[in-house]
């Protein structure tokens, strides 16, 4: 398939030696928010960005993300609304969109319906880290089919053998957890890190990009050099909780100086 998602990377990279994206949860604090949000990191120069649909049981998140998924579906986020807003993003800002959500949003609207849909809004890739592609048969057909990446995750205890696995399933960049458990909690930027992105590496052609406790400047230099892309999203949530969403652009400015 045209893997357009890595071409865009690869492109990037040819002008940047590191990457970010962003993460926010779709309707948090509300849909206006989120509007907004997103056109802070946009012109803050963020390379691509995740869209997470809110789910009930998001099991890969921590703490932040966890509230602000059970925040968005208290005050009415839909799947619907949440498409309908992603179609509005994606024809306003040109940088790729992903979704983040849960296999259960897929499965029940039909997952070929789900794809085509996230075809038709102008998506380039989904995150569902619930879903291994043993179990994603429909799943992975229907991506290939609209020519949209499939982006899985390697962590820590992936044996290398199944990282090789992962990412033949794979198309887009591969997402590296940088520890073990939930997203939001404090990583350790050390050498064990940098031996696993080595790990990482040499299992798979595709752009490396490393999540979970990217929260500073410090943390996106460390990571340079050694990934191809940096993500942040529990952190980007706390400014804005802190400092409101006029914080959010300054914040990601201060991550990218001299990046």
């Amino acid at each position: 398939m045209t893997d357009q998602l890595q071409h865009y990377i690869q492109a990037r990279r040819q002008q940047k030696d590191l990457l970010l994206m962003t993460h926010i949860v779709l309707g948090y604090p509300d849909f206006d928010t989120s509007l907004r949000v997103v056109e802070a990191m946009v012109e803050a120069g963020v390379d691509l960005m995740e869209l997470q649909i809110p789910f009930s049981e998001p099991m890969a998140d921590g703490p932040v993300i966890l509230r602000a998924n059970a925040e968005a579906l208290k005050t009415g986020a839909t799947v619907d609304r949440c498409l309908e807003l992603s179609e509005q993003i994606t024809q306003r800002f040109d940088i790729p969109f992903l979704f983040m959500t849960y296999y259960n949003i897929l499965f029940r609207r039909g997952v070929a319906d789900f794809v085509g849909q996230m075809k038709q809004i102008g998506m380039q890739g989904a995150i569902i880290p619930d879903l291994p592609p043993e179990e994603g048969a429909d799943y992975l057909a229907a991506m290939r089919s609209c020519e949209l990446a499939p982006i899985h995750i390697f962590t820590p205890n992936t044996s290398s053998e199944r990282m090789q696995h992962l990412s033949d399933c794979s198309a887009g960049f591969i997402y590296t957890v940088a520890r073990k458990g939930v997203t939001g909690k404090d990583t350790a930027f050390s050498s064990e890190l940098g031996d696993y992105l080595a790990r990482c590496r040499a299992a798979t052609n595709l752009p490396l990009a490393l999540g979970f406790g990217v929260t500073s400047r410090a943390d996106f230099e460390f990571i340079r050099g050694k990934a191809d892309i940096a993500v942040i999203g529990s952190e980007t949530i706390r400014v804005m909780e802190r400092d409101g969403v006029a914080a959010v652009k300054p914040f990601i400015q201060g991550i990218l100086s001299g990046g």
